[in-house]
């Protein structure tokens, strides 16, 4: 009777992984990422759902801990983040309300300002750049010459005509607190039932896959909270202090954008040097505002997040701008939402495999050596008599 074939010492693959294993699963990951692409379009609410409940289920099993009744927790929870998340919209309406008319003011003065200052500058250069000014005005006139009742009248209108985009913003309103709240109330449940699906020889491995995602996941998201308050204690009270009108709420949001790595903080420079323009108090403002941001950057960039963040992603800025616009091509801007924590966990299975395979046979060589041996006369055991009987003869 031939030999048992003898396992490799290090195998790339877990006890028990064979062949038709190994095709089965590549398939059911192949056809649930061929799901996930075509359902791209209405996953949004749902996904940031999954996330939301996993980011708050750490304070409602603290409530619980508490002897707080579970649904109370979960509703207590989910009130508290809807009522900040509208008290930040209801810090940025006033803001959007009063730049309006300024908008409306301002911009010809700032189209007149620069054919007057830059564009003879860009004429030394061989450049003949002229705004038209009257143009600007009846584009803003046309556009944004609209009182706050004239704004009301129109998201009126516009809700009625029951366009997409109003039709997702309702529905993505309305389902992403409720998926949130099933989820967070059921979460032991799914997690036990979840458990229960995974093979018994592989829940081992995996149970320590999902600790050291949660605490690279936990570890990032606690650094990223801090980090997005002390920028925006830091934006607010360096603009207020370089006389920019609207610094307490522009600076919140920009601090609080920076969950969201260059889109945020584009967005909010944008923001806040588009209201110091419309202040015209002068180019002093606009520069204190860039230079106050900038400073803020590299305070973010040098100081900030190694001490919060503790660059516990491991990821270089190529690799995080690939993450952002990878995940925003899947999934939009959900994608970008979840492209870190994301990335998070794909850099824990990218740790593990490379663990496995520097550990495997394909990179050591060792079933090299093996075959090696064998094919010397008289096999592996003429090269290593240790493996012949005690008595001298084959085993």
């Amino acid at each position: 009777m031939s030999p048992e074939p003898r396992p490799s010492r290090h195998s790339l693959f877990p006890p028990g992984w064979n062949s038709r294993a190994t095709w089965t699963w590549l398939a059911l990951i192949v056809l649930t990422l061929w799901l996930l692409w075509l359902l791209a379009p209405i996953l949004t609410p749902f996904v940031v759902g999954v996330v939301l409940a996993y980011v708050l289920q750490p304070a409602v099993r603290a409530l619980v801990a508490r002897r707080v009744p579970p649904s109370l927790a979960v509703v207590g929870v989910l009130v508290l983040v809807i009522l900040s998340l509208l008290s930040l919209f209801l810090l940025l309406v006033p803001v959007v309300m009063t730049q309006v008319p300024k908008l409306v003011t301002q911009v010809p003065l700032l189209a007149e300002r620069f054919n007057d200052t830059v564009a003879p500058l860009l004429q030394r250069l061989g450049l003949d750049v002229q705004i038209d000014v009257a143009g600007v005005r009846r584009l803003v006139l046309e556009h944004f010459q609209v009182n706050s009742e004239g704004w009301m009248t129109q998201g009126l209108a516009w809700l009625r005509t029951g366009s997409g985009v109003a039709l997702s913003v309702l529905g993505n309103a309305v389902l992403i607190p409720l998926v949130t709240f099933f989820i967070l109330a059921d979460f032991a449940t799914l997690s036990a039932k979840a458990k229960r699906l995974v093979p018994p020889r592989w829940l081992p491995a995996v149970q320590s896959f999902m600790a050291e995602s949660n605490e690279a996941l936990g570890q990032y998201l606690r650094g990223q909270l801090s980090l997005m308050l002390v920028l925006a204690a830091y934006f607010s009270i360096g603009w207020s202090m370089v006389g920019l009108s609207v610094a307490l709420p522009v600076g919140v949001f920009t601090g609080l954008a920076f969950f969201i790595p260059y889109v945020g903080p584009g967005l909010g420079i944008l923001l806040a040097t588009l209201s110091a323009l419309l202040d015209a108090t002068g180019w002093g403002t606009v520069a204190g505002v860039i230079g106050v941001f900038i400073t803020g950057q590299l305070l973010e960039s040098f100081v900030l997040t190694p001490r919060l963040v503790g660059e516990r992603l491991g990821m270089s800025p190529v690799a995080v701008l690939f993450a952002l616009m990878a995940f925003g091509h899947l999934l939009g801007f959900t994608g970008v939402l979840i492209a870190l924590p994301a990335s998070a966990v794909l850099l824990v299975a990218l740790r593990r495999a490379s663990g496995w395979y520097l550990a495997s046979d394909i990179y050591t060589g060792d079933d090299t050596q093996d075959d090696a041996d064998n094919d010397r006369p008289g096999g592996a055991d003429a090269v290593n008599p240790s493996r012949r009987n005690p008595s001298g003869r084959d085993a």
